[in-house]
């Protein structure tokens, strides 16, 4: 049963409409990503009569299930362009918004353990260097400086043998992110219409011209699939196979603490990434989960592994207590890159295969997909990220700068 809807209200941070029967566009989609394309699409291309579909509630999958890091510390040249790109639509978002959402450039390190680590991390900050993007490389002794609570010692399994650090990264508050985007686009005219589950698509040859919905069928000229782990079902339903798996990632929290952790730290060879949440949680994740699956929750032995890994670099959370864990639904991709672009389906257009780069690149793939969809043709950053790659072979293989999710 569909959960009731909110009255209207002035106190309500955007309004909660019934669908119309037809608007310009359509994104599939209340989350990070389609929240972003509605409001660049009103903003920067003045489509004002679209409707943003949730079948849950607004930003309640991956957007709510991620850890909420920054960064676009990428190898390729492609990467770095859209990344670092988003990382500055980042650094602009909370003035244009209107909405502080925490955003806090504490810097993000990617340790190295091995030799083989130090030559792929100072290879990926010479790349980062040469694309303008800020990177350094820090011996042991720097990086305990940067963060005191690292265990350096050359007496546990993996030592530290430096790290890449950008410190323009950082990390902001995904719920607040959603809502930023939300009310602006509430301002502008975009309805967002949460508990509407599409359930199919209206094609007139090999054209898309409607949505079907659990609340109607609403008539568009233009379809844009935002639904990270979903976008193979609704690729499926519309008459098209996208190249992607989908898999569960998981992440916790422990109870909160005093502030103790002053950056992000990732680590690929022993698998956890670390940072402190505002309010003090300690914030960990892992890899992503090797079987396929639509699983949102925390399965021990991952958390089991991701915890071992997180008390041998910082001794001091030994003794801190979980307090919730959760899983989050990626799209991968078999070069761990985005797909952005058209579909074999006229003026269906799709953006997906993030996979733990979602959060991070949402300005951006906003930006660049609704370009997409109003031009129906791509902008330069989201060009190379075709679904057209799988087919010619031009790859972006970003598994070195993906590894360990985030």
């Amino acid at each position: 049963m569909s959960a009731p809807h909110l009255p209207e209200h002035p106190d309500f941070l955007w309004r909660n409409p019934e669908p119309k029967s037809s608007y310009d566009a359509v994104i599939v989609g209340g989350g990070g990503h389609g929240l972003a394309t509605a409001y660049f699409l009103a903003k920067n291309h003045g489509m004002t009569n679209i409707a943003v579909l949730e079948k849950g509630w607004l930003a309640g999958g991956n957007m709510a299930r991620n850890t909420t890091i920054i960064r676009s510390n990428y190898l390729w040249d492609e990467s770095a362009a859209i990344y670092e790109h988003a990382l500055k639509l980042w650094e602009i978002l909370p003035e244009e918004l209107e909405y502080d959402f925490l955003f806090s450039q504490r810097g993000v390190m990617n340790l190295a353990h091995t030799l083989g680590d130090v030559r792929e991390s100072m290879r990926r900050v010479g790349a980062n260097k040469l694309n303008g993007v800020d990177a350094e490389w820090l011996d042991p002794q720097q990086v305990k400086e940067l963060c005191p609570i690292l265990n350096i010692s050359d007496n546990i399994r993996y030592p530290v043998m430096g790290a890449t650090y950008q410190p323009r990264a950082g990390i902001a508050k995904h719920d607040h992110v959603a809502w930023a985007f939300a009310r602006k686009c509430d301002e502008l005219g975009v309805d967002i219409i949460q508990n509407c589950e599409v359930t199919g698509f209206l094609k007139d040859g090999d054209r898309v011209v409607g949505v079907k919905t659990s609340r109607g069928t609403i008539n568009t000229e233009k379809v844009g699939l935002c639904a990270a782990g979903h976008s193979s079902v609704l690729a499926e339903m519309a008459g098209f196979e996208l190249p992607i798996q989908s898999h569960p990632l998981q992440a916790l929290v422990s109870e909160l603490h005093e502030p103790v952790h002053p950056t992000v730290v990732m680590s690929n060879h022993v698998h956890v990434y670390v940072s402190q949440a505002h309010k003090g949680e300690l914030v960990m994740g892992a890899g992503v989960d090797s079987y396929n699956g639509y699983g949102q929750r925390g399965s021990f032995h991952v958390i089991e592994q991701q915890m071992a890994a997180a008390v041998e670099l910082f001794p001091i959370f030994a003794r801190a207590h979980v307090l919730r864990t959760w899983g989050g639904i990626v799209d991968t991709t078999l070069d761990a890159s985005p797909i952005v672009g058209t579909t074999p389906v006229e003026n269906m257009f799709v953006n997906c295969g993030w996979g733990t780069g979602g959060f991070k690149g949402t300005p951006a793939a906003g930006m660049t997909f609704a370009h997409t969809i109003a031009t129906g043709a791509p902008h330069k950053l989201n060009a190379p990220f075709s679904l057209e790659r799988f087919e010619t072979g031009a790859l972006i293989d970003e598994h070195g700068a993906a590894a360990v999710a985030h």
